[in-house]
């Protein structure tokens, strides 16, 4: 009989035994600003309420009917257009999977801007589709001229544009974005939209979905507030959604995760003054990183800020020796070089996070 080791090589793919986890950094005992979550927790009274409701979910059924409430809640909350129809994942994660799951079709190719969300490329490799990266200019812009030549090149399945970007935290140029959308359209492919940061920028796609019937539109509500709910929807022409549709998992969303976003929304105007306030926090942050020599913050329509130092492992290291747990992101990708990402919490905890950063410089 042979060794696990013997036994793993033979039936793991070895494209999968050459990868890497997806790396969730220890934060216990540090003021945690690495992961972009939202930094407040409900009130004491709601906390109670949603406990109370929580507790009379028939957790002995299957999640059908509470998950046609969040289907309904979520397209009303939304305002969904004409002709489109709204589906669930267990985080955007899942849509990312499943978009690369039915759109494996024979010599399919996913294309993204990079540096970009680590997950777009990963969900290509696990499906065994090709993966394009097209980098940005050095200020994180899209290079239209080699997106397009792309594009013309590898007629993508699906593209993806984070809007606003990760780890980058910027919106693309409104008028590049629409002639890309343009020409994948003319090469039949989709574009999807992730929308991951809405709460905290100024324009999103959403409105535009109905008259571009090869657009998607995906959110997570962990930026809205429920990160630990692993709730993401996506938005598109309803024949395109019902096509995806097919392979999402039965139940994928459970009983208590959907009761607790239909009590989010229904609170709603408590998560939109908890994002008004993170906001202005944001731009107290790029006032206060613009003035500490050294550190070179980039804009920002999302929950973080990426700032450019002289010594990025220094720095994150120097920062976590001082009980704040930020995200050295400079091997992601040549472009974020010596860079780190802070995300935006509470004013205290930001207070600490400068300190720590001047500290550190």
């Amino acid at each position: 009989m042979g060794t696990l080791d013997d036994r793993l090589k033979k039936v793991v793919r070895q494209d999968i035994q050459s990868m890497h986890a997806y790396a969730i950094q220890q934060s216990a005992g540090l003021v945690k600003l690495d992961a972009m979550e939202t930094p407040f927790r409900l009130p004491e009274q709601l906390q109670l309420q949603l406990g109370e409701r929580l507790g009379r979910v028939a957790i002995n059924r299957y999640p059908v009917g509470c998950v046609a409430d969040v289907i309904a809640a979520l397209s009303r909350y939304v305002k969904l257009p004409a002709r489109c129809k709204l589906m669930l994942g267990n985080g955007s994660d899942e849509l990312i999977s499943l978009l690369a799951l039915a759109c494996d079709v024979p010599g399919a190719t996913i294309l993204a801007p990079l540096p970009g969300f680590v997950m777009y490329e990963m969900s290509a490799k696990l499906q065994g589709l090709k993966f394009v990266g097209v980098p940005t200019t050095a200020n994180f812009e899209l290079d239209e001229a080699a997106m397009l030549a792309a594009i013309e090149t590898h007629h993508p399945a699906i593209t993806y544009i984070a809007y606003p970007n990760n780890p980058t935290a910027n919106l693309f140029d409104e008028a590049v974005v629409q002639r890309i959308v343009d020409a994948i359209g003319r090469q039949n492919g989709l574009v999807v939209f992730d929308e991951a940061y809405q709460p905290f920028s100024s324009r999103s796609w959403m409105g535009k979905v109905a008259q571009h019937e090869h657009v998607l539109v995906m959110r997570t509500l962990s930026k809205f507030g429920l990160a630990g709910v692993r709730l993401g929807y996506m938005v598109g022409a309803a024949a395109l959604i019902a096509e995806v549709d097919k392979v999402r998992p039965p139940y994928n969303v459970s009983a208590l995760n959907a009761e607790a976003t239909l009590f989010a929304l229904e609170h709603a105007d408590e998560f939109a003054a908890q994002a008004v306030l993170l906001r202005a926090e944001r731009e107290r942050l790029q006032v206060a990183l613009k003035a500490i020599t050294g550190a070179t913050p980039f804009p920002s329509e999302a929950n973080m800020i990426l700032v450019r130092v002289p010594d990025s492992a220094r720095v994150f290291d120097g920062m976590k020796a001082r009980g704040v747990l930020v995200k050295d992101i400079s091997g992601l990708h040549p472009l974020l070089a010596n860079c780190v990402r802070l995300t935006v919490g509470t004013p205290e905890e930001n207070t600490v996070m400068i300190d720590a950063l001047k500290a550190s410089l």
